[in-house]
């Protein structure tokens, strides 16, 4: 079994995917975990978990949870693990996770994309090496999925847009801050102001603070997702509009433009990352 593992700059998310002749790794419904109805990002998706990113963690540690993990579903990582596909947002995990691969799974082929590592995808960024590596996985993924042109909207830390042409070219994208990041910037120099529960309210037109700040954040951002993908398909044409990260679930009933979710894009991206290296791995 393939484990993925996407770090990003709050959350990691760490899945665990069946290999195509592995009869005894049931697909779970991942449903319970923001996945939405008919979601294709989960295929071969046996098992998941979303940790917090902590940045001190050693290779020891990672060692030790990744066998914990595994272990409460009764799956003995050393026996079933055929290779480890990372990507990471956090540089200091990302060596500390090298160094894990590298002391305790050493037979094990090890893939940790980056500059290098074959992805498919022609990346037309003038600089490919500032691509995070986070954003390569959902363009390859997406494209998998859909073809292209397609614009891919990840809601986590950060809010990023993506744009994937037709003949599977990364083209660039936008980066604005996340919803998290924003909240935690108005709580700090707005001194009358307080965290809130995010629902939505009665009505856009807030009649309270509480209901101010909700309707700024989610109809605020789901006008944001549909203004930005309304300019990107001005230059790409008739897009398709993928969803994912933690976030994404929250804003997109409030978006418009957005054809479909997938939680698990990063993920899905990672397993085919590694099928295009597994043998130089």
């Amino acid at each position: 079994m393939l484990v993925a593992i996407d770090v990003g700059n709050t959350e990691t998310v760490i899945g665990l995917f069946r290999d195509d002749n592995d009869d005894a790794a049931e697909v779970i419904d991942p449903a319970g975990y923001g996945a939405s109805q008919g979601s294709e990002s989960d295929r071969g998706l046996s098992h998941h978990w979303r940790l917090s990113t902590v940045r001190s963690r050693t290779p020891d540690e990672y060692a030790i949870l990744l066998t914990q993990l595994l272990d409460l579903e009764g799956i003995d990582i050393t026996a079933t693990t055929t290779g480890f596909v990372i990507c990471s947002s956090v540089p200091a995990v990302t060596t500390e996770l090298r160094k894990m691969a590298d002391r305790w799974f050493s037979t094990v082929p090890t893939v940790i994309l980056g500059p290098g590592v074959k992805t498919g995808l022609s990346i037309l960024y003038d600089n490919p090496k500032e691509v995070g590596p986070d954003r390569v996985a959902d363009a390859v993924g997406a494209f998998d999925l859909y073809g292209g042109p397609t614009i891919v909207v990840d809601l986590g830390t950060a809010t990023t847009f993506d744009a994937i042409n037709a003949d599977g070219e990364y083209l660039g994208g936008a980066i604005v801050p996340g919803i998290a990041i924003s909240l935690e910037a108005l709580y700090s120099h707005a001194a009358a102001l307080r965290s809130v529960e995010l629902v939505e309210p009665r009505n856009v037109i807030g009649r309270s603070t509480v209901e101010s700040i909700q309707s700024g954040v989610l109809y605020g951002y789901g006008a944001q997702v549909d203004g930005m993908c309304q300019r990107f398909q001005e230059t790409l044409g008739e897009s398709t509009i993928v969803a994912t990260g933690g976030l994404s679930s929250l804003i997109r009933p409030f978006c418009q433009a957005i054809t479909h979710s997938e939680p698990w894009l990063t993920l899905h991206g990672l397993r085919i990352v590694f099928e295009r290296n597994a043998s130089g791995a």
